[in-house]
């Protein structure tokens, strides 16, 4: 059974964290949004409080959600929110049930580029070398406006990753062409129907809103220029009421 909590009230509200991460993610979060949503946080599987599974793919997580969101209740579609991989994780839910809106925080959709980045890394993420690859991967915490308890606790986090969950993520990325990548967003992007915002903590590109909007109608993307890849954590206040004003856009 998949690891969830509830706080505050209102309309419901899924919060999704990154990888080798958990729902403690939203700690900081949490309290601004509470006042207004039913927010409900989950720990995805193989992460956190929840059991281990054999399927360890963002595809399968999807149904996670669609389990927590069975198991609290929740009879009306839900605005989903993910960091990350949870940000592939609630587009690949969005696409297959229905929900009030999507927040995309910091995961591009492009993952033909990321896989560019991390396929280099292939034999040292999957040998001895786990260990000093995956800051490689993640990037750095220093200087980019992160409160030091959140950057002990992303420390904590990635200097605990397990090797053996990390790979069944992101194995598609590692194996994968770059044509067959683009594929398959293609094949699961176009069957979003919900507003979609994507928030960034720095530029994605560009192209990356007109290839965003080319696949998801409506699509909006900013780029707030803080926190790095966490720009939710760099100002949960801020985020917040971008998330109160987004749903309110799309009531």
């Amino acid at each position: 059974m998949i690891a969830w909590d509830e706080a505050g009230s209102g309309p419901p509200l899924i919060l999704v964290h990154g990888i080798t991460e958990d729902r403690r993610a939203w700690d900081t979060v949490v309290p601004h949004l509470s006042p207004d949503f039913r927010c409900v946080r989950l720990d995805l599987r193989n992460h956190g409080e929840s059991p281990d599974a054999d399927d360890g793919t963002a595809m399968a997580m999807a149904g996670d959600v669609g389990e927590v969101v069975a198991a609290a209740g929740i009879d009306e579609p839900p605005l989903v929110i993910g960091h990350s991989l949870g940000g592939t994780v609630v587009t690949l839910y969005a696409a297959q049930a229905p929900v009030r809106g999507v927040v995309n925080v910091d995961q591009s959709l492009q993952l033909a580029e990321f896989a560019a980045a991390v396929q280099p890394l292939a034999p040292l993420l999957r040998g001895a070398g786990f260990t000093e690859a995956l800051p490689a991967a993640f990037g750095s915490l220093d200087d980019i406006g992160l409160p030091p308890d959140v950057v002990r606790y992303l420390e904590d986090q990635h200097a605990r990753a397990r090797q053996d969950v990390v790979l069944a993520v992101w194995d598609l990325v590692l194996e994968s062409t770059p044509e067959e990548l683009d594929a398959l967003v293609d094949s699961f992007a176009r069957e979003v129907r919900a507003p979609y915002l994507a928030i960034h903590g720095a530029d994605p590109g560009p192209g990356y809103a007109g290839w965003l909007a080319e696949r998801i109608p409506g699509a909006q993307v900013e780029a707030w220029s803080i926190g790095g890849h966490y720009p939710h954590l760099a100002d949960p206040a801020r985020f917040a009421r971008r998330v109160r004003d987004f749903a309110s856009e799309v009531a």
